[in-house]
């Protein structure tokens, strides 16, 4: 058991050293922040504890939700969909519109000379 922890600190670093490497290999080049891949390689391995804790820390983007279709995603309140939003905000425009030109048409309808009686 003591021969077990003596090696536990050196089995941690290799462990996270080989998880780094294998996540850098294979990770999009789209989400490596800040240096290129081969730089983010020498820091990794260079800097053999600090180095895999930098790369999951600040070298990759974070993954997007991790649906990939899978489940059907969940409905949106109609007051937190910005799309819904939108065409209401819309809609009440084109009514406002609708409301003053028949407005306006009835303006123009009204003749001054319908009032007076005819002979």
């Amino acid at each position: 058991m003591a021969v077990v922890l003596r090696y536990l600190p050196f089995i941690i670093v290799l462990v996270l050293l080989i998880a780094a490497i294998v996540d850098l290999i294979r990770i999009d080049p789209s989400r490596v922040r800040a240096l290129p891949k081969p730089v983010w390689a020498l820091i990794i391995i260079v800097i053999a504890f600090v180095g895999p804790i930098l790369w999951f820390a600040a070298g990759r983007e974070p993954l997007e939700k991790r649906n990939h279709g899978r489940y059907p995603s969940a409905p949106v309140a109609p007051d937190d969909d910005p799309a819904f939003l939108r065409r209401i905000a819309r809609e009440k425009e084109q009514e406002q519109r609708i409301r003053d030109l028949e407005q306006r048409l009835s303006e123009l309808d009204a003749d001054p000379d319908d009032d007076a009686p005819k002979s």
